[in-house]
This record gives C-alpha cells, sequence and structure tokens, in this order.
C-alpha cells in the first residue's frame, strides 16, 4: 500500500521525461537518420528573436520593392523594353534568394524548428547557388546592354529585343542549373557523419561538405573550379564591356553626352558592388576567417543573400527617372 503513491509518481515522472523527448525529437529530430539540425547562429541563440526582426523587416521590404518593380513593368507599356525586362529578371532572381533562406531562418528563430531533411537540405542548397548563379549571368546581360547601348547605339533594337533578353535570361538559367546540379547529386553519394548538426540557418554547399565524412577530393575540386569559372569568367565578360564604354565615353567631345553616358552605367555598377563584393567577402570569410567567430561569418553569410536584393529596387528607383516617374505616378493614384 505506501509502494504505490511512489510507483505513481515515478510514473507521472517518467510520463513527463517522455513528453520532453518527444518535444525533443519534434524540434531537434535527432534521432532521425535521414535529418539534418540547422542550429542558427551558434553562439547568438539568447538574441535569436532579435536578429529575428532585421531579417523579417529586410526580407518584407525585399519582397515589396522587387514586387513593386514588376508590377509597374508590367503595366506600364513604355517600360516594357530590353533594359527594364532585365530588370524584371534581376527581380525575380532577388525575390527568389532570401525565399529560400528567411522562412526557415524564421522557423528556427521563432518556433525552433531546427529539423531538415536531407532531401529538403541539398533542394535547398541547389536552389540557393542555382538562384545565385542566375543572378550573376543577369548582371553579365546588363553589361552588354549598356555596352550595346553605348558603343553601338543605331543598332541596339536590332541587336537586343525582348525575346533575345528573354532567350539570354533562359540561357543563363539552363547554364546555372547544369553547373550547380552536379554539387548536390555529388554531396548525396557522400556517406553522412553521425553528428548531424549544422552550425548554420542554411544549407549553403560549405556548411553541409563539413557533416560528410566520405572522400570530398572531387566534390571539392568541383565546388572551386566552379567558382573559379563562374565568377572568373562572368566578371571578365564584365569588366570587358566596361573597359569598352570607358573608352567609347572617353572619345565623346560633348560634356553633357559624356556625362549621360556615364550616369547609365552607375547604376548598374552599384548593383554589381553590392552584390559581387559582399558574395567575395563571404566566401573568403568562410575559406580563409578561421579567426573570425562562427556567428559573424554565419551573419555575413546570410546578409550577403538580403541586403543586396533589398538595396537594388532602391537603387534603379533612385537612380533610373524613368522608373521613379512611373512608380510615383501609380503611388500618387492609390
Amino acid at each position: 500500500m505506501e509502494k504505490q503513491p511512489q510507483e505513481g509518481t515515478l510514473s507521472i515522472s517518467e510520463s513527463y521525461r517522455r513528453i520532453n523527448r518527444l518535444m525533443a525529437a519534434l524540434n531537434f529530430t535527432n534521432s532521425d537518420a535521414s535529418t539534418f539540425i540547422l542550429t542558427g547562429i551558434p553562439g547568438l541563440e539568447a538574441a535569436h528573436i532579435w536578429i529575428s526582426i532585421p531579417f523579417f523587416t529586410f526580407y518584407i521590404v525585399s519582397l515589396l520593392g522587387n514586387v513593386t518593380l514588376l508590377s509597374v513593368v508590367g503595366m506600364e507599356q513604355t517600360l516594357q523594353k530590353p533594359m527594364y525586362m532585365l530588370l524584371c529578371i534581376l527581380a525575380l532572381t532577388d525575390i527568389a534568394t532570401p525565399t529560400f533562406v528567411v522562412p526557415k531562418a524564421l522557423g528556427i528563430f521563432w518556433f525552433n524548428l531546427k529539423g531538415i531533411t536531407v532531401t529538403g537540405c541539398l533542394t535547398q542548397m541547389f536552389f540557393l547557388h542555382t538562384v545565385s548563379v542566375t543572378h550573376s549571368a543577369t548582371l553579365v546581360t546588363m553589361a552588354f546592354d549598356r555596352y550595346v547601348a553605348i558603343c553601338n547605339p543605331l543598332r541596339y533594337a536590332t541587336i537586343l529585343s525582348n525575346a533575345q533578353i528573354a532567350k539570354l535570361g533562359l540561357v543563363g538559367f539552363i547554364r546555372a542549373v547544369l553547373f550547380i546540379l552536379p554539387l548536390p547529386l555529388l554531396l548525396s553519394q557522400q556517406p553522412f557523419c553521425a553528428n548531424r548538426i549544422i552550425p548554420h540557418m542554411q544549407c549553403e554547399y560549405l556548411a553541409v561538405e563539413k557533416v560528410m565524412c566520405g572522400d570530398l577530393t572531387v566534390t571539392r575540386i568541383y565546388g572551386w573550379v566552379l567558382m573559379f569559372v563562374i565568377n572568373g569568367f562572368d566578371l571578365t565578360l564584365i569588366a570587358l564591356s566596361y573597359g569598352l564604354i570607358i573608352r567609347a565615353v572617353l572619345r565623346i567631345s560633348s560634356n553633357k553626352a559624356h556625362q549621360k553616358a556615364l550616369n547609365t552605367c552607375t547604376t548598374h555598377i552599384s548593383v554589381m558592388l553590392t552584390y559581387y563584393i559582399p558574395g567575395l567577402f563571404s566566401s573568403l570569410t568562410n575559406q580563409f576567417g578561421q579567426g573570425i567567430a562562427p556567428c559573424v561569418r554565419i551573419v555575413l553569410a546570410d546578409l550577403y543573400l538580403l541586403i543586396p536584393p533589398m538595396l537594388n529596387p532602391i537603387i534603379y528607383g533612385v537612380k533610373t527617372k524613368e522608373l521613379r516617374d512611373r512608380v510615383g505616378k501609380y503611388t500618387c493614384q492609390r
């Protein structure tokens, strides 16, 4: 008779322990062999709620800016020309990039939903890098567009049309898919370590690679070659285009025409700087920044995916008078 309460007490304690284990399984899914754990920002777990505020704000501003740009160009017939078609492609990549990261990050910050399946992780990695390479290809096409507009203005309409821009955009996307697809395929063939914790809020290639225990020589070589080929090729084409543009501008005798030609390039150069410089800095800190705190590297990697998509529509809205006037027109009507 005296043992019954004690057994009842033990039973209640055991129930609580089982509930806690169940909650841990739901939140972390560390017992599931097909699941990774994204920790968020290691060392700043206590500040996750506060960190989520700028992340959420940047995401919303990015969506509003890029959707507005797409809507204005779609509604305004006079803006449906190659330069603005390229802006629309850029806006689509700027919508997709944070959308693949922020919802999952907010799930970690707000609800502690840290589990992600291996398939989901590799899929996120594939789309993130595919969109990034497509974005880079779009910047190359924009540099070519400015080159034709300044160096061959009389042939602009015949060289570049909306149909040509659509084809170039499709080629850029197909190139990105063909280059990036081998990465998740190669990683999926590797054995994963027992510790499946990824100290990040996204399935970035370098972060996923660290939880693999197989021979990654081929994967790493392919990753390095891919980075140098894509970035090197794209930046070379952009530098070549702007070298030819600068040479053509210096030959212009009229100061007014000189200034107008430079103004047409300023916006694109600003957008390139907001994309390539943070991206290069993020890659270098991941590869060689062992002395930098992990939380700093992770925040930089994520801001790189948030800041350019937020700034691009603002830069174009401020710098491009025609677009700015149309946005003002539709805003005032509402």
